[in-house]
């Protein structure tokens, strides 16, 4: 994997390498998590596969598995630390979606009942999906699975 991690050179992947610092909160064979340097809310962390894929759908089998197993007990972990009563897990995949680093990575962000107002805004407008339409595009994405 050396030839592999040398040809990607992301901020993230230079944290992997230890060639520059962070705050470093978990770490095993497959995944790292840090706090954000910019957080949105107290206890902000990022969980990143060591894999250097840049989108989700890039993305190894074992390091997705990875990312999923460890998930769950960070997010449980900065909830108890924060007093957080909920938390966005956040994941962009490419620059339309708001990817800023071409990395995979998910976001935890702590949300507080009395500080509704930091951090993270977003809207949510749902479209139409036709019965037609929601057979045709199940059958095709089934097809690829």
């Amino acid at each position: 994997m050396g030839l592999v991690w040398a040809m990607s050179d992301t901020i993230f992947s230079k944290i992997i390498r230890n060639e520059i610092p962070a705050h470093r909160i978990y770490e095993d064979d497959f995944v790292i998590a840090i706090l954000d340097i910019g957080p949105l809310s107290e206890g902000h962390a990022l969980v990143i596969p060591k894999e250097p894929a840049a989108t989700i759908d890039e993305l190894s089998d074992d390091h997705a598995a990875a990312v999923g197993r460890v998930l769950p007990r960070i997010t449980r972990a900065i909830k108890k630390v924060t007093g957080a009563t909920a938390v966005n897990i956040l994941q962009n995949n490419g620059a339309a979606a708001g990817q800023a680093v071409d990395h995979v990575h998910f976001h935890i962000i702590p949300r507080f009942p009395d500080r509704a107002e930091e951090g993270l805004a977003f809207g949510w407008k749902p479209g139409d999906l036709s019965q037609e339409g929601a057979l045709e595009l199940g059958k095709q994405i089934k097809r690829l699975l």
